[in-house]
């Protein structure tokens, strides 16, 4: 199964793409499912906000349009802090999301993108409050089926690699909450198009996850642009069956579906 778990499309702002040209690209590479994850961040100035009605609405006209030709998921990425919570648990009460990306763009109402968050702060001080964040916000927020690009953190570094040894004790500690709570990660395969020296999330993040009894992962491409759609997919499923694992994962109606890789 060929499907791709994280899209964008001109329903996010960052994004230009119609959905409709986005679908039948899709359908002439050959993918078989599709997941929208548009975005939602809340509590920044460049907060990135979809309008879930039109988006939703848009949706179900294109799902019933396509239905034998590919199969189409409702999703949302929820760029979340854990102050904001209560905002997003709303939006994912109301409406009957596939599947939740959590993400995590702005840390302490500033973002990542800019180096705003990690101004004033050394390389240690700014890696050890993400991952507290991203602990905190998934133990207080329950409407995610996986953590999104885990070590976003590299797509904007300027300081260089940050080794991994020092946030293990972390991340062990993000997977084994989450493990325990029938959530996943993803792997984001971005890493490829922002040039960086390892996948999103990192290999050694991708193996410490297996080893703890990880089992749930999607993968996506981070699509904005019609270039960006499935790229590295075929790639990444190889990568994972030489770590060991046997399955990817899909969703309907926030279920995980298992599929051997």
């Amino acid at each position: 199964m060929f499907a791709d778990y994280h899209i964008h499309t001109s329903f996010s702002p960052d994004s230009l793409y119609p959905m409709k040209d986005c679908i039948e690209r899709a359908i002439l590479l050959g993918i078989d499912e599709i997941c929208f994850t548009e975005h939602i961040d809340y509590g920044c100035v460049n907060s990135y906000c979809c309008n879930c009605n039109e988006y939703y609405k848009t949706f179900l006209q294109y799902q019933e349009k396509y239905k034998n030709k590919i199969s189409l998921k409702f999703g949302i990425e929820f760029g979340v802090q854990e102050h904001h919570k209560m905002y997003f648990s709303k939006i994912f009460e109301m409406y009957p999301f596939d599947f939740a990306l959590l993400s995590f763009h702005q840390v302490e109402d500033k973002e990542l993108w800019n180096q705003d968050f990690q101004f004033g702060k050394t390389q240690d001080e700014y890696y050890r409050i993400y991952y507290d964040e991203m602990l905190n916000t998934a133990q207080a927020f329950d409407g995610f089926s996986v953590l999104a690009h885990m070590d976003l953190l590299k797509r904007y570094e300027i300081n260089g690699d940050y080794p991994f040894e020092k946030s293990k004790p972390q991340i062990e500690e993000i997977f084994e909450y989450i493990i325990s709570h029938g959530k996943g990660i993803e792997v984001n395969t971005s890493s490829f198009r922002y040039g960086l020296n390892d996948l999103t999330p990192s290999k050694d993040i991708l193996k410490l996850y297996k080893e703890m009894g990880g089992e749930i992962i999607t993968i996506g491409s981070d699509s904005h642009r019609a270039e960006h759609l499935g790229a590295k997919i075929p790639y990444i499923k190889e990568v994972l069956k030489s770590m060991g694992y046997k399955y990817f994962t899909s969703f309907d109606k926030m279920k995980p579906i298992f599929h051997e890789l």
